[in-house]
């Protein structure tokens, strides 16, 4: 294996790295039909939060909840969901832009964006995704973070979690062996030219003997 192959190698794994981290924007539930459940978002800075918006990009309009200018904007908001959603901290303390959407029934199985513009920000950003499904069966998994006493478990949570970690910690160790394959080819690279370099200088030596 070449200096050049290893450091393609570990160029390939350090972008699988930043895609496994960048992953963990995607929040997934599980719920009963009737129960409560929080959709979970948290904006980047706890200060200057003008909109939050909540969309469902399969559905039209496609938006689920909007709050601007300090208060909740009804316009478009989709007729399923009609009193229905309503920001977890009306105060939204630290941050926290998520939100509960109540009596959730099987129309609500869908994936839910949420998006929020500070004062520094452009256009709103997308921060997180939810993909909720609402399943009878009563299997409710997902984030920890992802349902309410009433809608999720957090048990489901603490498993995605430990996928992750694993997913990391691997990626982690492919770092570190090609990282380490990389220096020993180098070093030996090196210690092929220094021999090269200093053979000439031998020979001459003899002959001057």
């Amino acid at each position: 294996m070449s200096v050049g192959t290893s450091a393609s190698l570990l160029w390939a794994a350090l972008c699988l790295w930043v895609l496994v981290s960048a992953s963990g924007g995607q929040t997934n539930i599980t719920a009963e039909p009737g129960k409560n459940v929080t959709l979970t978002c948290r904006a980047p800075s706890s200060t200057n939060i003008t909109t939050v918006e909540w969309t469902r990009p399969d559905l039209d309009p496609k938006e689920i909840f909007v709050y601007r200018d300090g208060r909740f904007d009804p316009d478009n908001q989709h007729p399923s969901v009609k009193e229905r959603v309503e920001l977890k901290d009306s105060q939204m303390k630290d941050g926290d832009v998520s939100v509960t959407l109540k009596n959730v029934t099987f129309n609500d199985t869908g994936t839910y964006e949420c998006r929020v513009l500070q004062s520094q920000s452009k256009a709103p950003e997308l921060t997180n995704i939810t993909h909720l499904t609402v399943d009878s069966a009563g299997h409710t998994g997902g984030h920890k973070d992802g349902g309410d006493e009433d809608g999720g478990d957090k048990d489901g949570g603490d498993q995605d979690g430990h996928v992750g970690l694993a997913v990391g910690l691997l990626v982690l160790a492919v770092l570190v062996v090609l990282a380490a394959a990389v220096v020993s080819l180098t070093y030996r690279k090196l210690r092929g030219q220094k021999k090269q370099s200093s053979a000439p200088a031998d020979k001459a030596g003899l002959c001057d003997v």
